[in-house]
C-alpha cells in the first residue's frame, strides 16, 4: 500500500447496480488524473450487484495503459474486504471457501487480480447513497448500464 501523504496518479471511483439481484445490472466507473477525468459504464444481463461491484473495479483499472498508484474509491465492502481480507485465504484453498464451498464469483476475483497485478493500490470505502459526490456519479453511471443491458 502506497504512503497515505502522496498523492495518487489516479483515482477510481466505481459502483455497481442491479435491478433485481439477479436481474439486469450495470457497473460505472471514474478515472480522473490531474485535471483529467473519464467516464466508463456497461451492463450485463442476468446478473447480481456483487458482480457489477467487480467489473466496475476491473474495467476501471484495465483502461490504464501503464502502472500507477490509484486510489480505488468503493461503496462495496465485498469488493474492498475480498481484496484486502479474504483472497489471499482462497487462493491459498485453491478458491475456496472456509467451509469448502467454491468461491462465488471466482471468474470475475481472478480478472480482478490480473487488472490490480501492475499497480499500487489504496483502498477507500465511502458509504453508498450518502450524498458523496463521486459516489453518486458513479452509482449514476452504473445505473446507465442497467439502461444499456435492458435495452
Amino acid at each position: 500500500m502506497p504512503n497515505s501523504d502522496l498523492q495518487p496518479d489516479v483515482t477510481l471511483i466505481t459502483d455497481g447496480a442491479c435491478k433485481g439481484n439477479p436481474g439486469p445490472g450495470g457497473w460505472g466507473a471514474l478515472l480522473r488524473s490531474g485535471d483529467k477525468e473519464r467516464e466508463l459504464f456497461g451492463g450485463e444481463t442476468p446478473t447480481t450487484n456483487n458482480r457489477m461491484e467487480l467489473r466496475a473495479v476491473i474495467e476501471g483499472l484495465s483502461v490504464l495503459k501503464k502502472p500507477c498508484r490509484v486510489r480505488i474509491v468503493t461503496d462495496s465492502q465485498y469488493v474492498k474486504n475480498g481484496v484486502e481480507s479474504w483472497m489471499a485465504n482462497w487462493k491459498r484453498r485453491g478458491w475456496r471457501t472456509a467451509a469448502g464451498g467454491p468461491v462465488a464469483n471466482q471468474d470475475l476475483w481472478q480478472a480482478l487480480e490480473q487488472a490490480m497485478a501492475p499497480h499500487t493500490l489504496q483502498w477507500e470505502w465511502v458509504r453508498g447513497h450518502s450524498g458523496h459526490p463521486d459516489n453518486e456519479r458513479a452509482d449514476r453511471l452504473a445505473n446507465l448500464g442497467v439502461s444499456r443491458a435492458v435495452e
